[in-house]
């Protein structure tokens, strides 16, 4: 299937956000650790949180997470912890994402876990048990939710957890946010120096819990408001100033493509409306560093050079091992479009302003990846239109995302 999206002449709108899958899915694993209870409210409805439900309430001999990377992460270590036999498993895609250094940080803390095929890739069959914990030593450059799925059974471990990461640390403010997550049910869990956490063996405790609303999800509205013409304005609901999320550093990288954030109350820790708009200012080029935020990458990958921006984007090495390798799927939707991209041995990606010629009536292909959908759609602000293959792939994290479009303006044909 595919899309076909004309852009509104003026946007000025206001979405009611999705709620953060990044968030809900932590606060779903601590809220199962802490005994249970009421569910956390306004949880994210995308895919992701969907199977992440259904697993903690069913608990199934096999759970198969589909395309969930974080499910198929925070769950591996919550099923290490408790009582019971499983096999977690996932699509295609998913059986070839590699999962070991969780695994070995597992085994080395007792749990039994073994490869149900490929060695190093799930599926995974799981016996859950109480373990006692103690010190383990990890590289700080993974993926932080291995990170977050070891500190977050950490609480239940008979000695608590004291990891230490070695190496450069990447994704730090998601590893922060889960720390700040479990504080709020009650863990003890710090920094203890500059490459440390200490989790002590605290039970979580009980509590009702609400989710902010998607940081990444504000990221493409941005977009739109950057593409477009002085007068787009987007308002945006249930975010808050000073929030855990680590991509709510889109609102600073924006800042320097034009885009304005005006909140209606700085209150801390209170959601309000966030007002986008035009203030004409936008660097000659962008040099930026998406160590701490990789998620946000395709978005201002495609939007600086939408807007003529020249760029130098580092940080990226995890890309190659997202839904799809992101680094060679931007270079190939890209250069379909007219955009000649350089990587950097996969950790960088580097557009000087080279052009080639645009194949006639492109359409951007998806790879099964909800984020390319998602960062390839607002193009249609600079030129009118776009085309998008797949694009229900969206479901992943932003499942009303096309509706919320269409209420905006955009007209949305659809050819089989």
């Amino acid at each position: 299937m595919q899309y076909e999206i004309t852009a509104p002449a003026v946007l000025n709108h206001t979405v009611d956000l999705p709620s953060s899958k990044s968030v809900s899915n932590r606060a779903l694993i601590i809220h199962a650790l802490s005994g249970g209870g009421m569910l956390p409210q306004n949880l994210s409805d995308c895919d992701d949180t969907d199977v992440m439900i259904k697993a903690l309430r069913d608990m199934p001999e096999v759970i198969d997470i589909k395309a969930a990377g974080t499910a198929m992460r925070f769950l591996t270590a919550y099923l290490a912890v408790t009582p019971g036999r499983h096999t977690i498993t996932g699509t295609e895609r998913m059986r070839h994402r590699p999962i070991r250094l969780l695994v070995d940080a597992l085994r080395y803390l007792g749990a039994e876990v073994e490869y149900a095929g490929e060695e190093g890739y799930p599926p995974l069959r799981i016996t859950g048990r109480p373990l006692d914990g103690g010190r383990i030593e990890i590289p700080g450059n993974v993926s932080s939710q291995y990170i977050s799925a070891l500190l977050m059974i950490g609480p239940v471990l008979r000695d608590g957890l004291r990891l230490h990461l070695t190496g450069d640390i990447i994704s730090r403010p998601y590893i922060d946010m889960t720390l700040w997550i479990m504080g709020e049910f009650g863990a003890e869990a710090e920094w203890t120096d500059i490459s440390t956490i200490t989790v002590a063996p605290k039970p979580y405790a009980a509590r009702g819990y609400n989710i902010e609303n998607d940081w990444s999800a504000a990221s493409y509205w941005y977009e739109m408001v950057a593409l477009g013409g002085r007068d787009s304005e987007v308002t945006l609901t249930g975010l808050m100033d000073g929030s855990k999320q680590g991509d709510s550093s889109v609102r600073y990288i924006f800042s320097l493509l034009g885009v304005k954030t005006t909140f209606g109350t700085t209150e801390e820790g209170v959601p309000t409306t966030v007002r986008l708009s035009r203030n004409g200012h936008c660097v000659p080029r962008l040099e930026y560093d998406f160590i701490n935020s990789p998620d946000l990458a395709q978005t201002f990958v495609v939007c600086c050079a939408a807007l003529g921006v020249p760029f130098r984007f580092t940080g990226l090495q995890t890309l190659r091992i997202k839904e799809t390798d992101r680094i060679e799927a931007l270079k190939r939707e890209m250069g379909k479009l007219g955009y000649v991209l350089r990587d950097v041995e996969g950790r960088e990606l580097v557009w000087s302003g080279e052009r080639c010629e645009p194949l006639p009536d492109a359409a951007v292909d998806t790879y099964d990846d909800h984020r390319m959908a998602l960062a390839f759609a607002p193009l249609a602000m600079k030129w009118g239109r776009v085309r998008i293959n797949n694009p229900h792939v969206v479901t992943k994290s932003y499942p009303h995302f096309w509706n919320d479009l269409k209420s905006s303006g955009f007209a949305i044909d659809i050819h089989e």
